[in-house]
């Protein structure tokens, strides 16, 4: 079962439109990712895909993906506005989509870096935050 057969047997499609994107695993990341659907977000990985998050090592493969998000994306909202497309060589796939991260506690500009194999994959993805020193040092979740 793919991502977005998971997505829409559990939700209706929501659609979401990127300026410079119709890759459709890209935009599906989005959704599921909006949606807590965090299985289904990793589902669109290689097997051995690595998501760099910010201040975080490469998490790899699509299990530990999955564990990442369920623990570390909770009630996160991403608002991504505008992308550009790349073809690299041997028919890889580099998208630059820059927009918005919303938490309960602080909303940051944010670029997400994917590059896509041959079969349409995410094998690598890098988040990173776009903000000054002074406001990602003041970046950090209340204290519970």
């Amino acid at each position: 079962m793919t991502a977005t057969e998971f997505v829409s047997q559990t939700q209706p499609r929501v659609k979401l439109q990127i300026e410079g994107i119709i890759e459709p695993r890209i935009l599906d990341y989005f959704v599921t990712l909006n949606a807590g659907e965090f299985a289904a977000t990793a589902a669109l990985f290689a097997r051995d895909g690595v998501m760099h998050p910010p201040f975080e090592s490469g998490i790899v493969g699509t299990e530990a993906i999955a564990a990442y998000l369920q623990q570390e994306a909770q009630n996160i909202k991403a608002d991504p506005r505008q992308g550009i497309v790349e073809i690299l060589a041997n028919d890889h796939i580099l998208v630059q989509v820059t927009g918005k991260v919303q938490t309960s506690w602080c909303s940051v500009n944010v670029l997400w870096l994917f590059k896509l194999n041959q079969t349409g994959q995410i094998t690598y993805t890098k988040i990173q935050l776009l903000a000054s020193p002074q406001k990602l040092l003041a970046l950090h979740p209340p204290k519970k």
